[in-house]
């Protein structure tokens, strides 16, 4: 991976769950492997206005069913009643899907999870 696509992997499950709008500029950025400098400086830029965010309930709710998806066809009956569950009470004050997925992931050792800002800073 380049040093761009790096970034956006690291990043982009975090603006998911920030803002969906600042989610689909920074996928635009990235579209078509043509990075270069107005991209990055828009990219930090996003990065800045993401930052001054909070989560919503939905923005989480999205953020973590893409996160689910490394998970939902070899997870065990408890883990997808767990995450239903979860899924089900989850709020911005009230998150506890997002350190559940974070075990997940280090329980099936999904690296690119693993490496992830949302999951790093769970």
């Amino acid at each position: 991976m380049t040093t761009w696509q790096t970034t956006w992997a690291i990043n982009k499950y975090w603006l998911m769950a920030r803002s969906q709008h600042l989610y689909n500029q920074g996928r635009a950025l990235a579209k078509n492997n043509a990075w270069n400098a107005d991209k990055q400086q828009a990219f930090s830029q996003l990065l800045a206005t993401a930052n001054t965010l909070t989560p919503t309930k939905q923005t989480l709710t999205t953020a973590y069913q893409h996160v689910w998806g490394y998970f939902k066809k070899r997870c065990t009956p408890a883990e997808r009643a767990t995450y239903l569950q979860l899924l089900a009470t989850l709020t911005p004050d009230n998150d506890q899907l997002g350190p559940f997925l974070k075990q997940l992931a280090h329980t099936y050792q999904v690296d690119y999870l693993l490496n992830s800002r949302l999951i790093q800073e769970l």
